[in-house]
């Protein structure tokens, strides 16, 4: 009988990872290369003028300084401007150690560093190459950031930014997703290089409301009872009770009649829910969650 294990899986293991990357995609696809055990170096370009030698160029590093560190914790970093023969140099040192490499340049900015695909990988028939863009094909030298793909997939309300940086962290974990394939196509003897376009990872995660789930009134938009976010006395409470028999306790304890899914999907109990949650202290709820097993998180005003 198989048994369960602590340890770490470290497919990774092995593969050595360069990255040219900065702020947040790559970097964040680099932490998570080195969990999985590959070995892992960044080359980063240096500050800006008057900043003390060998400071890192990486926005990041400006931006948040604690983000900065974990995203870094534990891996060689390395300042070279790749504008000058110093740091070609520096740079083509490392490519030779280097399994994989990961870049997130526009395709004209790689060419004019000496890095597009074909140069690479006449030179380097071993290498594989993970690029992040922007957005894919033609439109690789458009600019845009997070912010721009989510909005692009509706996945901004109003006037308010997003609770997260969704492309990036989701382009991240699909650029890591890609160094695994080359890594496993290395073993093949295969090289390759593989573009990951942030705009397509937004693409990616705003699948439910393109399907139509979570657009509002849709099962989990808001049309299902058991799965809202209501005001509750001192504060907010996330209820998502949307399972049947989830449901029919969140309901016994709204002292609401149920019947079938339709009962959830009714504005009466949306109504009788919301005014028996609006009565409930967090604290009060938090233990009902845990009494009548109802998944629901409570949350400050």
């Amino acid at each position: 009988m198989a048994t369960l294990t602590k340890t770490r899986i470290r497919p990774l293991k092995g593969v050595h990872v360069l990255s040219l990357s900065l702020n947040l995609p790559g970097p964040a696809a680099l932490m998570r290369c080195q969990q999985m055990g590959a070995s892992c170096v960044k080359l980063e370009p240096p500050g800006p003028p008057g900043s003390a030698p060998g400071t890192s160029g990486d926005p990041m590093g400006m931006y948040n300084r604690t983000a900065f560190n974990v995203l870094h914790h534990g891996m060689r970093l390395a300042v070279a401007d790749l504008k000058t023969e110093k740091g070609q140099r520096t740079l083509h040192r490392e490519l030779a150690k280097a399994d994989i490499l990961l870049t997130s340049f526009r395709p004209s900015a790689l060419k004019k560093l000496g890095l597009d695909w074909k140069l690479l990988h006449l030179l380097y028939p071993t290498l594989s190459q993970v690029a992040i863009v922007g957005a894919p094909g033609l439109r690789a030298e458009e600019p845009g950031h997070d912010l721009t793909y989510v909005a692009e997939n509706d996945l901004v309300n109003g006037l308010e930014l997003p609770a997260t940086l969704y492309a990036d962290m989701g382009g991240s974990l699909m650029a890591s997703e890609a160094v695994l394939q080359a890594a496993l196509l290395q073993k093949q003897g295969k090289s390759l290089y593989l573009e990951v376009a942030l705009s397509e990872a937004a693409a990616y995660l705003a699948l439910p409301r393109t399907w139509g789930l979570t657009q509002p009134g849709a099962a989990v938009g808001g049309g299902h009872a058991g799965y809202r976010v209501y005001a509750c006395k001192d504060g907010r409470v996330a209820v998502a009770a949307l399972e049947p028999h989830f449901a029919k306790a969140l309901c016994a304890a709204s002292q609401v009649p149920y019947v079938n899914v339709l009962t959830m999907l009714s504005a009466q109990t949306h109504d009788l829910i919301a005014t028996y949650l609006r009565g409930m202290t967090r604290s009060e709820l938090d233990t009902l969650a845990r009494d009548k097993d109802i998944p629901l998180f409570t949350l400050a005003p």
